[in-house]
């Protein structure tokens, strides 16, 4: 009788026991899903700073983001084309070139040095040449200066200028399987985005860049 009495009250300890280690798994793992994207793009930073392409491999969607640099990129070298000779009896002639120049953007910035230069707010600017600009000591790629800045300057309005520069980000969800991270120089100033996508439960990769629309509310 004892026993009994026992065993039913243990039963009835460990069922409340149960039932709240089984809510803080679910609550963990909820938490854990929603931050994960913060997680991977710290990783991912970390790893096209340092240019360790192994890493990037695990947290970077190659074959979608040159699809999506493709697109970008035609759009952005064909808008550019077309206000600069939009009055050119020479324009066909000109959207064959920009055509040409799309291929070496996308093999430019489908690479290590290309991811980094992304994630530092340098995205491609859709100019003959455009290529990632080197990265600095400090394992950020920079804008490389104007050759026709003027030699005298003093050190306070080059750190202000510098300081200017620097473009604001902001990042969020956009759906439940899209997160987004939108670079802006200006509050007036044009704006771009990188797209990661769920790869399962707390897998993230980046898959896509959006260099032309306005970015799209974040959560």
């Amino acid at each position: 009788m004892t026993e009994s009495v026992s065993t039913q009250s243990t039963k009835r300890w460990m069922k409340p026991v149960a039932i709240a280690v089984a809510v803080a798994l679910v609550v963990v793992t909820v938490g854990y899903s929603y931050a994960s994207p913060y997680v991977v793009l710290h990783r991912l930073k970390v790893a096209a700073d340092a240019r360790d392409a192994a890493s990037l491999n695990d947290y970077v969607d190659y074959p979608a983001l040159r699809v999506s640099l493709k697109e970008q990129a035609g759009e952005m070298v064909q808008r550019r084309i077309g206000a600069e000779h939009s009055n050119n009896p020479l324009l066909l002639f000109g959207a064959a070139i920009g055509t040409a120049l799309i291929g070496p953007i996308v093999d430019a910035y489908a690479t290590p040095e290309g991811v980094a230069a992304l994630l530092n707010g340098i995205p491609p600017n859709g100019k003959p040449g455009d290529t990632p600009p080197p990265v600095s000591d400090g394992g950020e790629a920079h804008s490389p200066a104007p050759t026709d800045a003027p030699a005298r300057s003093s050190a306070p309005a080059a750190s202000a200028e510098n300081k200017q520069a620097r473009p604001q980000s902001t990042a969020g969800y956009r759906s439940l399987n899209e997160f987004v991270v939108t670079w802006q120089h200006s509050a007036n100033g044009e704006r771009y985005s990188a797209v990661l996508q769920r790869h399962g439960l707390f897998s993230w990769k980046l898959a896509a860049v959006e260099l032309n629309e306005p970015a799209q509310p974040v959560h």
